[in-house]
């Protein structure tokens, strides 16, 4: 059985996977046994070419290329990546526009889990291209977090709501951490079901965190020691779609983990606020429509 299985996914944007791969050989030499499966999720013909050539010329055993005929998403993307993974006690799931920092990262991963039993996702701190801090934490998504807004809760309620500015020193238990570097237990991952892949491309690290707590008593924690680097999401593009996925995202997450009225609070709200907005700004049109209609599934990106 392999330690760690690491699964990555590329859509179009194979220069910068294969530069993950590489930072993630180049970190773990002879220290723990691992794979690294590459899931291209339907990219262009030409990136998915230059990705296959680029990864056959490292000539590792340890390394797959799994090609999907759809974009399945994050959370899509990875569960094809875990239905190929050999025999593993842990999986991490890392962006492929990250580069590892600090050497044998994937080992100290694996005896932090061990030693804390209360552990049942971790993940590094995460910092710019520059080496500066990037904000790793979150507050798990929900009605008064969208409403009364982050600063406020972690104003008002300290202990509850970590200030996700901070840089901590020593491991400490979150709510959830960003999703460019998830590591679980494969054990507990397969016991609530892996990730919800009606999530196209959001929410699915805070879904997985609170599940785990909900499901298995068990918690998230950033480890500040240990360090990687994340570019600025290279492969989403900033854009009216990727707003509305955003919001139909939150909205099937409010309903799933919270219940039909915190839902319908929370859509009438964005009703109101993207009314106005878009009074000034037209384009968030077509985000009040699909709102108004309850932010549906069916207007995913992953039914496109």
């Amino acid at each position: 059985m392999l330690d760690v299985s690491c699964i990555i996914i590329n859509y179009n944007t194979s220069k910068y996977t294969y530069e993950a791969v590489v930072s993630l050989l180049d970190t773990h030499i002879n220290t723990i046994k691992f794979e690294i499966i590459v899931v291209d999720n339907a990219s262009k013909e030409e990136d998915y070419l230059s990705l296959k050539s680029n990864l056959n010329r490292l000539n590792k055993n340890n390394l797959k290329l799994i090609r999907s005929t759809l974009n399945t998403g994050f959370g899509g993307g990875n569960m094809l990546g875990v239905a190929h993974a050999s025999p593993t006690k842990y999986y991490a799931f890392i962006n492929n526009d990250t580069l590892q920092v600090s050497d044998n990262c994937l080992k100290h991963l694996k005896d932090f889990m061990e030693t804390e039993s209360d552990a049942g996702l971790c993940s590094p701190q995460m910092l710019d291209e520059h080496k500066n801090f990037r904000v790793t934490i979150d507050h798990f998504s929900s009605l008064q977090r969208e409403i009364l807004r982050r600063p406020l809760l972690e104003t008002l309620f300290p202990k509850t709501y970590l200030n996700r500015k901070i840089e901590y020193t020593e491991p400490t238990k979150v709510h959830y951490v960003q999703g460019s570097f998830m590591f679980i237990g494969s054990g507990d991952f397969h016991d609530i079901g892996g990730f919800d892949t009606n999530l196209f491309l959001f929410y699915e690290e805070s879904d997985i965190s609170r599940r785990l707590l909900k499901q298995k008593h068990k918690y998230t924690y950033l480890i500040p020691s240990l360090k990687y680097i994340h570019y600025k999401s290279a492969s989403i593009k900033k854009s009216i779609e990727i707003k509305i996925e955003q919001k139909i995202s939150l909205l099937y997450y409010t309903k799933k983990h919270y219940g039909w009225w915190h839902w319908k609070i929370l859509n009438l709200y964005y009703i109101k606020r993207y009314f106005f907005t878009s009074i000034f700004k037209p384009k968030y049109w077509k985000l009040f429509v699909i709102l108004l209609s309850g932010a549906p599934l069916s207007k995913s990106l992953k039914e496109k």
